[in-house]
């Protein structure tokens, strides 16, 4: 056991240098954009790997101060994927390096990762995904709400409005709007209009919205506001992309009044506390 804060220090150091990577492509998710919402995986192959492709219009530069003085850093916000691709082949197959494929956000939730996961199989490239922070989980945390409360709201919905890519006609906005969740929608600045049309279908004009731009960066901006003026805000604060929009009930006040959790309730027990009653 470490006896002081500077051995401990120098322990995790120490274990730090001795963080194998492997010839392989490690996709991984740099969280919504504050560099302390990186995971210690991540973290640990940021610091080893030979080569960085970086989206750069997406992921905070700050994050590059982790890597390695020497590591190769290529950003890719103006390739193709199959420009990422040929490089991801070279470096892994023909020069035998280990290669981070740094996303924006958690790579399961709208990061293009399925095609390059295709392709990767394809050419017989070994990878890893190294999961994020979502910008909704990172919403929530500074809106200091949780999105499932007891009684009020238990469902948790992740989308977006139909655009240049169009979603299944089974998850149209209007349709997941029924639900009345707690609805988190992205990529959808840029037809916020159509949005808040679907949305009024179903949620009270009063819903309380959260407008999240840009959530963990520096010049990030939250602005909660009635459902019926989503679109003004968005317009008058001129966001077109790198927005999240949350819709709750959760996000009233009056929330606070509902929904005790039966988890720590004395009259509640279970495997490892039996009821006080």
């Amino acid at each position: 056991m470490c006896s002081s804060k500077s051995e401990y220090t120098e322990s995790l150091s120490y274990k730090k240098t001795l963080y194998a990577v492997e010839p392989s492509v490690y996709i991984v998710g740099a969280g919504p954009g504050d560099p302390d919402l990186l995971t210690v995986k991540a973290q640990k192959l940021l610091a080893a790997a030979d080569v960085i492709l970086f989206a750069d219009s997406l992921v905070p530069e700050q994050i590059l101060e982790l890597c390695r003085k020497d590591a190769e850093i290529i950003r890719t916000a103006n390739q193709t994927l199959e420009e990422i691709l040929a490089i991801m082949i070279d470096r892994v197959r023909s020069q035998h390096k280990s290669l981070v494929r740094l996303h924006s956000g958690d790579p399961s939730l709208y990061s293009a990762i399925h095609e390059q996961m295709h392709l990767l199989r394809e050419a017989n490239i070994p990878f890893e995904v190294i999961p994020g922070i979502s910008a909704f989980q990172a919403a929530a945390a500074k809106l200091k709400v949780e999105l499932t409360v007891p009684g009020l709201v238990q469902t948790i919905i992740l989308t977006r409005i139909s655009g240049r890519t169009e979603v299944p006609a089974t998850e149209e906005l209007a349709t997941l709007a029924a639900h009345q969740a707690s609805l988190c929608l992205y990529l959808s600045a840029r037809h916020i209009e159509n949005a808040q049309a679907k949305l009024l279908e179903h949620y009270p004009a009063e819903t309380p919205i959260a407008i999240c731009f840009r959530i963990g960066w520096p010049d990030e901006k939250i602005r909660v506001v009635p459902l019926n003026q989503m679109a003004d805000c968005t317009h008058q604060e001129k966001l077109i992309r790198t927005t999240l929009y949350i819709i709750s009930p959760a996000l009233s006040t009056a929330s606070t009044a509902k929904g005790r959790s039966r988890l720590y309730h004395p009259e509640h027990n279970h495997l490892f506390r039996s009821s006080h009653n």
